[in-house]
């Protein structure tokens, strides 16, 4: 295999136009390719890296066998890996978990193998190691792609955000949650409130709202039209959360669809937990998750980059009691988020953990105040419930959890979020709160949307002490949602210096600059 530079790949037209472009419209919806060739039909991504291994994952357009070959910095030849056969049982798509990874840099290229023993052509991607040699770090993260019927308009340049995000280099990505909209059809015009018209491919799975495990796959298969968002995928590795618009928009597991303003697209499911089984198998075939988070079934998790930063990716949706106005006055199963296994995980994990600084990945803000519109304006869809005062509702858990936190002594934690469609960094300080001198203060940065409608900002609830420290959200004249050409669509990033262990925050807009205000220096205890 020949070497391709971290330099080159980031520069990478993509590799074999031919099969590009043959491949590109046999995607998910129009049915196999007829070539005896096997073609890669949605480029490929990388995940779930970690000290030793990671997760190479793509899609061929016919039954094939995977293949993936390695080539890691210092090696002299290159692994092979021979994947699964890809079958229609998962829509063609294949993982392959790599081993005997270093630190460095490495690259990797995919391809299949038809029945017939032929190869098709190959495509090149980038693993980047756990640690340099100094030890610093730089990852990026958001959330929210191609949602409020906002899709991939070629004329002003697709989800043109990942590319943003992709030239600056990150050593990795976290997706927070809404990668797709399943619930929000694609049109091919939006007429915009200034007069202009936002043009978008359109796709037979983007017509309608996701019901069948096919619409939920579709979905998926459409992003990844987008050449911003393959190229990213090629050069990025990733880890991904998921929330609500995976499976639809406030969905709980015990929620009656027929309870809900649109349940007239939900006539053949009943409960909210049924839709997202079907939902869960399509997030697990289109992203790079190992196939042991697969067979559990279970999202949240840790992921551990070298001695210094441990993330702990986490799922708000499995787990939740139903949405309410979110009143209880004690814990309970009905007003859970987390779930009490996943607390109970989540406090074990990060008292358990050496690391340096402990990243809390999280698909919904801690204080950010979010109804449920979907059911009554009363309910409340996120953590907090605009009361203010001592915990109340889903607030018990993140009471208790911020409660061990303090008597545990870990130190160094923040907070990643997504979710509200606007850039935010909070600062949660007890001699503010409900609860004063019972936990330690903390950040929490909010980033997004990718590439969606723009919203916010959001009211916050005083119960943990959240104050505004950065906002950028919309004009409040302007009506909602603002569409991407607005140019309000964000993500942030870390660096951490591998030597004094500080981290630079920095919350960037659209083009990739740092937005005015949004940096923020954090130092270790």
């Amino acid at each position: 295999m020949s070497r391709i530079s971290r330099r080159s790949l980031h520069g990478w037209a993509l590799s074999s136009a031919a099969a590009w472009s043959a491949g590109i419209p046999r995607v998910h919806g129009w049915g196999l390719g007829s070539s005896s060739t096997p073609l890669i039909t949605h480029g490929v991504m990388a995940g779930e890296v970690t000290d030793g291994s990671a997760v190479i994952w793509s899609r061929c357009d016919q039954p094939a066998r995977m293949m993936v070959e390695v080539q890691i910095e210092g090696k002299d030849r290159p692994m092979l890996f021979t994947g699964p056969q890809v079958t229609a049982e998962t829509d063609f798509t294949g993982k392959v978990v790599i081993d005997g990874l270093r630190h460095g840099e490495g690259d990797y290229r995919v391809w299949f193998v038809g029945p017939d023993g032929k190869p098709g052509d190959s495509v090149p991607g980038q693993l980047i190691g756990v640690e340099n040699e100094k030890g610093d770090v730089m990852f990026a993260w958001s959330g929210d792609t191609v949602g409020q019927g906002f899709g991939i308009n070629s004329e002003w340049g697709g989800l043109k955000i990942y590319d943003a995000i992709r030239r600056l280099k990150p050593d990795f990505f976290v997706h927070c949650g809404d990668m797709i909209y399943a619930d929000n059809p694609i049109p091919s015009e939006i007429k915009l409130a200034d007069g202009t018209i936002w043009k978008n491919l359109t796709t037979q799975a983007k017509d309608h709202v996701a019901v069948t495990l096919d619409d939920f796959r579709g979905n998926y298969a459409y992003n990844l039209l987008d050449e911003n968002l393959r190229r990213f995928h090629a050069a990025v590795p990733q880890y991904v959360l998921w929330d609500d618009h995976e499976t639809t928009n406030n969905w709980y597991p015990q929620q009656q669809l027929a309870s809900r303003k649109d349940r007239q697209f939900y006539e053949e499911v009943q409960f909210g937990h049924q839709l997202a089984a079907r939902s869960r198998e399509a997030f697990f075939n289109y992203t790079p998750l190992s196939y042991s988070q697969q067979n559990q079934q279970r999202i949240y998790r840790k992921i551990s980059r070298g001695n210094k930063l441990d993330l702990f990716l986490l799922d708000l949706r499995s787990y939740r009691g139903p949405n309410s106005p979110n009143l209880q006055k004690e814990s309970s199963s009905a007003a859970a988020i987390l779930g009490a296994t996943q607390l109970a995980w989540l406090k074990k994990q990060l008292q358990a953990s050496t690391a340096l600084w402990k990243i809390i990945c999280c698909d919904m803000p801690l204080g950010l105040v979010i109804p449920d519109a979907m059911e009554g304006a009363a309910w409340q869809e996120g953590v907090s419930n605009a009361e203010h005062g001592p915990p109340l509702g889903r607030e018990h858990e993140f009471a208790e959890l911020l409660r061990f936190i303090k008597t545990a002594g870990v130190k160094n934690i923040i907070w990643l979020t997504a979710d509200v469609h606007y850039a935010a960094a909070h600062y949660y300080d007890p001699s503010r709160s409900a609860l004063p001198g019972q936990f330690e203060p903390f950040w929490e940065f909010v980033a997004g949307p990718l590439h969606a409608g723009t919203f916010g900002p959001n009211e916050l609830d005083g119960t943990f002490g959240p104050e505004v420290k950065f906002q950028w959200a919309p004009d409040k004249a302007l009506p909602r949602p603002v569409p991407p050409s607005a140019g309000m669509q964000s993500f942030g990033t870390i660096k951490m210096n591998g030597r004094s262990g500080g981290l630079t925050v920095t919350l960037r807009d659209l083009t990739g600059k740092g937005i005015p205000g949004g940096e923020f220096e954090l130092t270790p205890e």
